[in-house]
């Protein structure tokens, strides 16, 4: 197993409230029922380039397409039991909310920007463009706790699908 799976599995998420895209302010030590988070990179501005060398780090492609796997089976995914999908980046909210709209996410973006999530559970991130990003991982939570880690995400763009089919068997 994995040391990132086998750390974050059964860890409860600490007192910590994170800004999303939808207004809100999301407190993820009261989270309850199933939710799904999935964390990204970033996402590249619209009509720019991506950060110089971004194609040759491992895993950094597959933002966008992984948004939108998750908005394209959002309904099925709250059908087959999730109660919220949320994503997750260090970007900022106002990015993101650009990023939510322009792609019309159904669900919202937490922002942790001063990676303060990422700190407390000690998140495996990677640094390009003189940033610090977030490996792409998506966490099964119950109730505040993390029951399901899955790590490293090899197909971005499938990986709704994936968890859809695994909820629904």
């Amino acid at each position: 197993m994995d040391d990132v799976v086998a750390r974050l599995t059964g860890t409860t998420f600490p007192d910590i409230t994170l800004d999303a895209t939808d207004g809100t302010s999301v407190a993820l030590a009261h989270l309850d029922g199933l939710s799904v988070i999935y964390a990204y990179p970033r996402t590249s501005p619209p009509n720019a380039a991506p950060i110089v060398g971004w194609d040759d780090i491992p895993g950094a492609r597959g933002c966008t397409p992984q948004s939108c796997g998750f908005r394209d089976h959002h309904g099925a995914l709250l059908a087959a039991g999730v109660t919220r999908v949320f994503g997750l980046s260090t970007q900022t909210t106002a990015y993101q909310q650009e990023m939510a709209t322009r792609l019309h996410l159904p669900f919202a973006v937490l922002s942790d920007t001063d990676l303060t999530l990422q700190g407390a559970l000690d998140l495996p991130v990677f640094t390009a463009g003189g940033m610090t990003l977030l490996k792409r991982l998506t966490l099964i939570v119950r109730d505040a706790t993390i029951t399901q880690v899955l790590y490293p995400v090899p197909d971005p763009a499938a990986q709704a699908s994936d968890i859809e089919a695994a909820l629904s068997a």
